[in-house]
């Protein structure tokens, strides 16, 4: 008899059952319009900040420990002896850290492609529905109905831990939030390598080179080039399709934006820094070597 977990049918029907959403072509008809109106609210800076480009990784999965936590503290407090003052506290600390934590997560899921946008929006139901049996739980709690509060206080505790199983689902099995780049260095030639004469470069526009499997952006200014890991860190977008602004690349695919000289994130959603190369020219000649991260 195997023992391995992932071997056992309810294994397979539980990866199952989280891979579905994606699948859910329906799901677009909401997700599309919704995904617009989240990428068109007017947070100005605030964007980046719920992105997690301050941090170096996405926000929302940090954010989402404190009304977890919360509830989870409330539902143990539930049933302590003379500790439900307690309990209902903790039941309104995790409302009131659900708001920004549901916009964090709102404004990168807008930054998703369709498949693990339908993931996300299920999550985002499902957590939904968790939310308000939570506030139903405080509101029976406030008129003194503990047990109709604790009972729901469950229900709402149920919801949200499968919203989180939804969540990791898309985070590592979807890979909705890794650093995309992340496999540059091992990657990256050891030492110089060289990318072609520096005069078949056009000036002012990304070109895409391959050095072994790994595919570089070079952009060329004078007799000065500066080049880049091509693919995206956020979801693996070509930069080499993007656009130059002010000394930036920009993706094509969700508008990330990187500083050429040092790979920096200057607007999300991505939130790690785009791998730089160390450039030099010999006989006219372009190599580049991965810089050392500092």
């Amino acid at each position: 008899m195997d023992s391995s977990l992932h071997t056992h049918p309810w294994s397979r029907r539980l990866r199952r059952a989280l891979d579905a959403p994606a699948r859910w072509e329906f799901l677009d008809t909401a997700a599309e319009p919704l995904a617009g109106a989240v990428a068109g609210l007017p947070l100005g800076p605030y964007r980046d900040a719920l992105h997690g480009v301050w941090l170096g990784h996405p926000l929302h999965p940090a954010l989402v420990q404190f009304p977890l936590g919360c509830w989870l503290s409330a539902g143990l407090l539930d049933w302590t002896p003379a500790a439900h003052r307690g309990a209902d506290r903790l039941v309104a600390a995790g409302l009131l850290a659900a708001g920004p934590t549901a916009l964090a997560g709102w404004v990168d899921w807008a930054r998703l492609d369709p498949p693990r946008r339908r993931t996300g929006l299920v999550h985002a139901g499902v957590n939904t529905t968790g939310v308000l049996l939570y506030g139903a739980s405080l509101a029976a709690r406030c008129r003194g109905r503990r047990m109709h509060g604790r009972l729901l206080g469950l229900a709402g505790l149920a919801a949200v831990s499968a919203g989180a199983a939804l969540g990791g689902h898309l985070s590592y099995r979807q890979a909705a939030g890794p650093n995309r780049a992340a496999a540059v260095p091992p990657l990256a030639p050891s030492d110089w390598v060289g990318l072609g004469v520096v005069d078949d470069f056009p000036p002012a526009e990304p070109v895409r080179r391959m050095v072994g499997e790994l595919a570089v952006v070079v952009v060329r200014d004078g007799d000065d080039c500066q080049v880049l890991a091509d693919r995206c860190a956020h979801l693996s977008g070509p930069l080499s399709e993007g656009t130059l602004m002010d000394g930036c690349l920009r993706c094509p695919w969700h508008g990330s934006e990187f500083r050429l000289r040092d790979g920096e994130v200057v607007h999300g959603p991505a939130t790690a820094p785009q791998p730089v190369f160390e450039t030099r020219v010999l006989s006219g000649h372009l190599e580049i070597r991965l810089t050392e991260p500092t």
